[in-house]
């Protein structure tokens, strides 16, 4: 397929409500083929859904809770396991439409972990999530900030067999961990101003690397709204990384996702 998939998106974010059709225009323009959107908690469901049937064939719906949870605009705390209380039945509803489970994990950042019950709070939200990914066949988008080691080791302890860790920010190292795990990382446009996800698209093989944009977020400027068209920004940034071509980073990256979330070879719409 000759197009780019980004892998990990918040295009149900309310930053898109004004101009959603004019960021899908673009984004296709850009040679995207496949968004897949993910949520971080249960009242964005539904809005995935919808913009699941809205732009069919393009935008690919994964359920889950995140592993940091906000209460007010200003205030945010790790997940529980009483979140997933409303979370669940809305994924069983949807679970034939699904292409993966995210986006779950965990995030260790001190401000949403003051104690170790706070941290075995999330493991447990995480394990859950990953029991019913196992139930449907689907994979996991995993969120790990301030916690790549800890994750990759609670998803190789579960027998998790295909994930994707976005936006990793741990070490290099860390991250081969995954890599001898047949797990994948996917870069975001924010690449060309971290030196750690530099280092880290150096060490990763091509075969476990796939694009991302985390839109909103993560974008190539600070505090600049970030926009699925920005994929290729990464994919750019990947093949100087490798000196490699443009196109060889599009088909592997692109390959890479196929193999990881296999429910889109058959609905994306060329």
């Amino acid at each position: 397929m000759n197009g780019y998939i980004d892998c990990h998106c918040h295009i149900s974010s309310g930053d898109f409500d004004k101009d959603l059709d004019d960021v899908i225009d673009r984004s296709k323009k850009a040679g995207l083929l496949a968004i897949l959107a993910v949520s971080e908690h249960f009242g964005e469901f539904e809005k995935i859904i919808e913009l699941s049937k809205r732009f069919p064939g393009f935008i690919f719906p994964c359920l889950g809770v995140h592993p940091v949870q906000e209460v007010s605009p200003e205030q945010q705390r790790g997940a529980n396991p009483q979140d997933l209380d409303a979370a669940l039945p809305i994924i069983e509803k949807y679970k034939d439409q699904l292409v993966a489970i995210g986006e779950v994990g965990l995030d260790f950042t001190p401000r949403f972990v003051s104690r170790d019950e706070d941290k075995e709070k999330q493991r447990q939200v995480l394990i859950k999530q990953v029991e019913i990914a196992k139930q449907l066949d689907l994979p996991i988008n995993v969120h790990s900030r301030s916690a790549g080691r800890p994750t990759i080791h609670l998803l190789k302890e579960l027998g998790v067999e295909r994930a994707l860790l976005h936006a990793f920010d741990g070490k290099p190292s860390v991250a081969m961990e995954g890599v001898k795990a047949g797990y994948f990382f996917s870069i975001p446009p924010s690449i060309i101003r971290s030196e750690q996800k530099q280092k880290l698209v150096k060490q990763l093989p091509l075969e476990n690397i796939c694009l991302e944009t985390d839109s909103p977020a993560l974008g190539p400027e600070k505090q600049v709204r970030n926009e699925p068209q920005n994929i290729r920004v990464s994919a750019e940034y990947v093949a100087k990384v490798k000196g490699v071509s443009l196109e060889r980073v599009m088909e592997a990256t692109t390959q890479n996702a196929l193999r990881l979330f296999p429910k889109l070879k058959t609905k994306i719409r060329l």
